[in-house]
């Protein structure tokens, strides 16, 4: 049986993402990277030791379970563990150490970038054992059992980058999009807490015809204006038919903070995720300013929330040997 010697002590980064992006429901995502140069995202640091051990610290840490057991990183050890060995390999044990810099229920793909920074920082601490493919398929399965159902929205794009569409194909699970470099996402979380399984209870279990055709042909018609490179069309589709008239009575402030963004010039708003962060796209950095500040004032309800203006990030979780 081959037991492949542990690597040198790793540090792991996995981004925040905005999971629907609107107009996508369960099929896009796209990865946050905040201009100022700060972070936006979990960090899990992995070492040799005697014994598996877990310790959780950052700004939201006293939001998860004190037992460790049932922290979501315990499930992402083992579960890697048990495919390691179902390979033929037999893993010596590690310590984990969370940094949880996302709030939980914040829309922002919280529990995602936990998953795919443990599950990017295990597979680089033991040499890489599985490929790309089956470590998405490994980290939807394990963000699944935090938000009641599998799907790719939040960890492709934490994984991979950039703004992603669903193929959710055995061996094709995620497909990068072509995306405008010059776009500003502004992303404000409220600071209150929206449980992604809450929010899908709440979407009625049959949809319209006619907003089923609209869905598609949204969809259908972003994907081509990406790819030829028409902004002002591509922006046009960005609506959401699918959840949002549902989700807002989640969010106070939710219309007003629409009408000021629209009204300064936004190319779109929408809901990130489940929320209660919402996301506003410019082409316009003063403009981007402009609404963060707003936002910042009139849209956050306590102490938690936070602001940022973003753009793509093209890189996606990282894990290096330090």
């Amino acid at each position: 049986m081959d037991t492949p010697m542990p690597n040198a002590p790793v540090q792991a980064y996995a981004p925040a993402s905005i999971g629907n992006v609107s107009l996508g429901f369960d099929l896009l995502g796209a990865a946050l990277k905040p201009v100022d140069g700060s972070r936006l995202g979990d960090e899990v640091k992995i070492h040799p030791a005697g014994a598996f051990s877990l310790e959780v610290k950052g700004t939201f840490a006293h939001k998860l379970p004190a037992d460790s057991e049932e922290n979501i990183l315990t499930q992402c050890y083992r579960h890697y563990h048990n495919q390691a060995e179902q390979q033929g390999h037999q893993l010596e044990p590690c310590a984990m150490l969370l940094y949880k810099n996302l709030p939980i229920g914040s829309g922002l793909g919280s529990s995602a970038s936990s998953v795919v920074a443990a599950l990017d920082g295990l597979n680089t601490f033991y040499g890489e054992l599985f490929d790309q493919q089956r470590m998405l398929l490994m980290m939807g399965e394990l963000e699944g059992q935090i938000s009641g159902s599998v799907h790719y929205d939040n960890v492709a794009p934490c994984y991979l980058g950039g703004l992603v569409l669903m193929a959710e194909q055995a061996d094709n699970i995620a497909i990068n999009l072509p995306v405008f470099e010059d776009w500003y996402w502004v992303a404000c979380y409220s600071g209150i807490k929206v449980s992604t399984a809450e929010a899908r209870r709440i979407l009625p279990q049959q949809v319209a015809l006619k907003d089923t055709l609209t869905f598609g042909r949204q969809l259908g018609v972003f994907v081509h204006a990406l790819h030829s490179g028409d902004r002002k069309l591509a922006a046009a589709m960005m609506q959401d038919v699918i959840a949002e008239p549902y989700r807002k009575k989640l969010l106070p402030g939710f219309d007003e903070a629409r009408a000021f963004a629209i009204q300064q010039g936004a190319l779109a708003f929408g809901i990130s995720g489940s929320g209660p962060t919402v996301f506003a796209v410019c082409d316009d950095l003063a403009r981007a300013e402009k609404i963060n500040q707003w936002l910042s004032a009139h849209y956050i309800q306590n102490a938690d929330g936070f602001s940022h203006i973003c753009q793509l990030d093209p890189q996606g979780s990282t894990a290096k040997k330090v």
